[in-house]
């Protein structure tokens, strides 16, 4: 991060912006994490190491991670997805022992069923 130390906000892009609120956020942490659609201005690399650390803080650290999301892919890195449709749970899914792959799949599933993915689903 040392080429954002001494920029104002307004001078970073929306992905350095994001980075730097997660790394705020995580750096103390917490025991609760609260997380909407943490990986919406980052890209793939990154998006997958910030999920990658937070499954690590709960995982190891016994966090709990709270997160909103519309990407199947963020969603395969919980333990527990519920899904809201018009303002109520539609249905949820557990991973259990499921490698992350098969549970992307099953959620891809009820968001196809739900009417896809701009649908509001996850």
């Amino acid at each position: 991060i040392a080429e954002t130390l001494d920029k104002y906000p307004y001078q970073m892009s929306g992905g350095q912006q994001q980075r730097v609120a997660a790394a705020r956020a995580l750096v103390t942490n917490p025991a609760v994490i609260m997380a909407d659609e943490p990986t919406g201005a980052l890209d793939s690399k990154n998006a997958r190491l910030l999920l990658e650390s937070l499954e690590t803080m709960n995982q190891r650290d016994q966090a709990t991670v709270l997160m909103v999301t519309h990407d199947s892919f963020a969603a395969s890195y919980t333990n527990r997805v519920l899904f809201i449709r018009d303002g109520r749970i539609f249905t949820e899914l557990r991973r259990g022992d499921s490698p992350r792959r098969a549970f992307f799949d099953r959620i891809m599933e009820v968001v196809a069923m739900m009417g896809g993915e701009g649908s509001d689903a996850l």
